[in-house]
């Protein structure tokens, strides 16, 4: 039976690319399979960007390779461009996920091309995947915020996300990239995109610099969306803004959700273990208040 809210596990892509830490190859493979083992339905494994970008995930290629990949499970990893595409269908990817931004600042910024250019990047990725039968997800970043523009206007996080679920994503996720956000703006800006894309093709995913994170999913819950982005131990968190605190934790978002009667299908106890086995590797305190307070 399908859980009624669907978590994407984001660790070890959006989680550890952002940690100092660097992690063995055989370590980000365990994690994987830990994760899927915890009744997780996706967990996105890692990204076929230039090393040079992202050096811990330079072994892309070899951590997709060697996964012990579960049944009923889905393993999207992220593609800047078609030659990234080609690199993770060369070893078996089935999903794929896009990136982009609202705000046209943090575009130029991060990836060096504003939004129109951004998209038209992906028409060859998205053309290609639809002519392989390959899922496509996409990743609307700042749509509360911008470390360089500061407000982003809904009219613009619409657009976006409009754009990418007419080019075929089947589902387009909403990212509070630095985590500004609160509960009534995040419900706000959820129900103005759902006006144009239908509120089952939407997921959410916050940051929790500021701490409101759980207050910000419980809002879009209410409000109808029923995926959630999070991260296991609450790693990761963006580079670009200041006293970033890492991704929502998995364990905290899990336990929030069961306390509400909404069946995630996910083990919480074994989700806390293993968020607690990351955490010792990555040589760090868990980010997960639900396994401060387990395990005291």
């Amino acid at each position: 039976m399908s859980p009624a809210v669907r978590i994407v596990e984001v660790g070890p892509r959006d989680g550890l690319q952002n940690e100092k830490a660097m992690v063995a190859t055989a370590d980000k493979i365990a994690l994987i399979e830990k994760l899927a083992d915890c009744g997780l339905q996706t967990v996105e494994t890692t990204s076929f960007v230039s090393p040079r970008w992202v050096p811990q995930l330079a072994d892309a290629a070899e951590v997709f390779s060697a996964i012990r990949r579960k049944p009923g499970v889905a393993y999207p990893v992220l593609v800047p461009n078609l030659q990234g595409y080609e690199r993770a269908r060369a070893v078996g990817a089935e999903e794929i996920a896009v990136f982009t931004a609202a705000s046209e600042a943090f575009n130029r910024k991060n990836i060096n091309a504003g939004i129109d250019e951004s998209i038209e990047r992906f028409r060859p990725v998205m053309e290609q995947a639809r002519a392989d039968g390959v899922k496509v997800r996409g990743y609307v970043s700042t749509v509360l915020g911008c470390p360089y523009q500061g407000e982003v206007p809904v009219d613009d996080v619409v657009r976006v996300a409009s754009r990418l679920h007419a080019l075929g994503c089947y589902e387009v996720s909403l990212g509070d990239t630095i985590g500004v956000g609160t509960p009534g703006k995040a419900r706000d800006m959820l129900r103005a995109v759902a006006s144009e894309v239908p509120m089952p093709a939407l997921a959410v995913h916050f940051h929790d610099t500021y701490g409101q994170a759980l207050a910000n999913i419980l809002a879009c819950v209410e409000a109808g969306v029923r995926v959630v982005d999070s991260a296991v131990s609450g790693t990761g968190g963006c580079p670009y803004a200041k006293g970033a605190s890492g991704n929502v934790a998995s364990e905290d978002v899990v336990y929030l959700l069961e306390g509400l009667g909404l069946g995630t299908g996910v083990d919480l106890d074994r989700l806390v273990e293993t968020g607690r086995w990351l955490a010792a590797l990555l040589g760090r305190d868990t980010g997960s208040k639900v396994t401060r307070a387990r395990l005291g």
